[in-house]
């Protein structure tokens, strides 16, 4: 624990929603849900004005809608987060050398090692003057919490939220968490939460107050010891400027269970090479390459192989998936298929290009590594990564016909309404695509993803449906557009980037110099 509470966190509120109603004028202070469109999608995020109706993230998207009729869904955009986040990560490196950021809305920041707060006063003053630096650069808010260690700031910006700071003072740790939840401890989840309600313990007062060795008794020496540290506020973690990545990977969720033995085949192939494509695209070369099949009976099975030496080769990969898949029975059906490479290393094996090419002529195994495991699936929200990060975020982009939202379980096909106005056509993850459209009669365009007019200009599709295309045209910082219905195929509708959120507030906070030392 620190002598200060220069620790800060800071939690961006509602943040895919959030970006979404500030480039979408039209649906400013409206219920905005992300998440994927088809019947087997997820919510990603959902405004404050959605989560009124009891909507919130990992929540299945056919309740989503039930929940709240009205509301905008969306697909997520996640070159456009990231472009926003690049923003945000950007002032807060200028506070400190030492970030941490745990997603695209979440980061810790040392104060201290920035040498802009060494006490309450200067802390409090740095995150107010944060908060307005954001606002001013995205048009959106963010929740700040300060305390002496990771864990109580993280606990503060939670309680902050939405919009708002709070600093937890040092000494005060056990006082302040005493009256909350045992939930609101990491790593306390529905099972331990329930164990220790049967026990009689909810509050983290009365977690601190049974000692530790009862919680060891109850789970075990190494949750008990650590439940004890965290119920009496005790965290000496550091911020880690930088974490190392363990794996590259990416899924895909399908709308109809795939049979096909061949087509099966086809599609880990196709994962592979996207695989590989992120492999090479951060900077990484990997020994392990691992299968994940989900079946249709939720039932989840990995195979891992280890290979002489870390690869970047796509060849390598392709095969070695292939061989993985030889090994799971697929005969039922199969529901989601992920290719991923561990084992990261930052080089490639000079020889293992020639090892790839001759593995590719004679069709021979790797060593065999890692061996294989498997576990019973649960429901398909409840395998949904909540918040803002996870690998289906980075796979959204690329859907290949699949709408990857940043759930686990997020599909492609016909939506239901989604708000006024607002009807979810056939979904393609990252905005239209062009041929095979609904029918047959011509390119599919997904709600909420970007287009432009060679007459209107830059607008959003707010739905389609029956060879036809509903598009808002509207921009950032315009007032709200005017609404035009186009045939799907019409030859002046084109796909486009989302535009820059600020642009010129972006450029200028940019450029500023550097804040003050306190």
């Amino acid at each position: 624990m620190r002598a200060a509470p220069t620790i800060l966190h800071l939690d961006m509120d509602a943040f895919y929603a959030s970006v979404e109603q500030a480039s979408k004028p039209s649906l400013r202070g409206k219920a905005v849900i992300v998440g994927g469109l088809g019947p087997r999608g997820v919510v990603a995020t959902a405004s404050y004005e959605a989560r009124r109706f009891g909507v919130h993230s990992a929540m299945p998207m056919a309740q989503a809608r039930r929940l709240c009729p009205n509301g905008a869904c969306l697909i997520p955009r996640f070159s456009l987060y990231r472009e926003v986040s690049d923003t945000v990560m950007a002032l807060l490196r200028e506070l400190s050398p030492l970030v941490e950021p745990l997603s695209l809305d979440e980061a810790f920041v040392d104060l201290e090692a920035g040498g802009v707060a060494f006490d309450g006063q200067a802390a409090r003053a740095t995150g107010l003057r944060l908060r307005a630096d954001i606002a001013a650069a995205t048009g959106l808010s963010g929740s700040v919490g300060l305390a002496g260690s990771k864990m109580l700031a993280k606990v503060a910006s939670e309680e902050a939220k939405p919009a708002g700071l709070l600093l937890i003072e040092v000494g005060t740790e056990r006082e302040h968490l005493a009256p909350m939840s045992v939930r609101t401890l990491p790593g306390v989840g529905p099972a331990t939460g329930e164990h220790l309600r049967r026990a009689g313990i909810t509050t983290v007062g009365e977690l601190a107050a049974a000692g530790e060795d009862e919680l060891v008794r109850m789970v075990g020496r190494s949750h008990g010891v650590g439940l004890h540290r965290m119920a009496l506020g005790l965290d000496d973690r550091p911020v880690v400027a930088e974490r190392d990545a363990k794996s590259v990977s990416v899924e895909d969720t399908f709308d109809v269970d795939l049979h096909d033995r061949v087509r099966i085949r086809n599609e880990v192939q196709r994962l592979a090479d996207r695989c590989v494509e992120r492999l090479r695209g951060s900077g990484h070369s990997g020994r392990t390459i691992v299968l994940k099949v989900r079946r249709y009976d939720f039932s989840t099975l990995t195979r891992s192989e280890t290979l002489r030496g870390p690869t970047d080769n796509a060849a390598v990969v392709r095969e070695a998936a292939a061989r993985l898949l030889e090994s799971v029975d697929t005969t039922g059906g199969v529901r989601l298929l992920g290719v991923g490479v561990s084992g990261l290393a930052d080089y490639t094996q000079e020889d293992l290009f020639a090892f790839a090419d001759a593995l590719a002529a004679r069709g021979e195994g790797a060593e065999a590594g890692a061996g294989s495991a498997s576990d019973a699936g649960a429901a398909a929200g409840a395998d949904a990564a909540g918040g803002d990060a996870g690998r289906e975020v980075a796979d959204a982009e690329g859907g290949q016909g699949r709408d990857q939202s940043a759930g686990r379980e997020a599909g492609e096909g016909p939506g239901e309404g989604a708000g006024p106005g607002l009807v979810a056509g056939p979904v393609r993850g990252g905005g239209a695509v062009p041929g095979g459209g609904e029918g047959g009669l011509g390119r599919r365009w997904s709600a909420g993803g970007d287009v432009r007019h060679a007459v209107y200009g830059p607008g959003w599709v707010q739905g389609s449906g029956v060879g036809r295309v509903t598009v808002r045209f509207e921009q950032p910082g315009s007032e709200p557009g005017r609404v035009r219905t186009f045939l799907v195929d019409d030859p002046e509708l084109e796909p486009s980037d989302p535009m820059p959120l600020v642009g010129d507030r972006v450029a200028g906070v940019a450029g500023r110099t550097a804040p003050e030392r306190a």
